[in-house]
């Protein structure tokens, strides 16, 4: 693994824990923080299965 490889994923977490704490606190609900989070997990699959078929 490269460094090409190894910032990004530094800063993606580095974003992660920056704004979890927030997104936990705000969806407070188990209902609310569920939907949320599989609204989540959605984007960030579809964004993984574009960037695997872009590279």
């Amino acid at each position: 693994m490269g460094l090409e490889e190894i910032i990004p994923a530094i800063a993606l977490t580095a974003v992660l824990l920056l704004v979890l704490p927030n997104f936990i606190e705000t969806n407070f609900r188990k209902k609310t923080f569920f939907r949320n989070l599989g609204i989540w997990g959605i984007i960030v699959l579809i964004l993984v299965v574009i960037l695997y078929f872009i590279f």
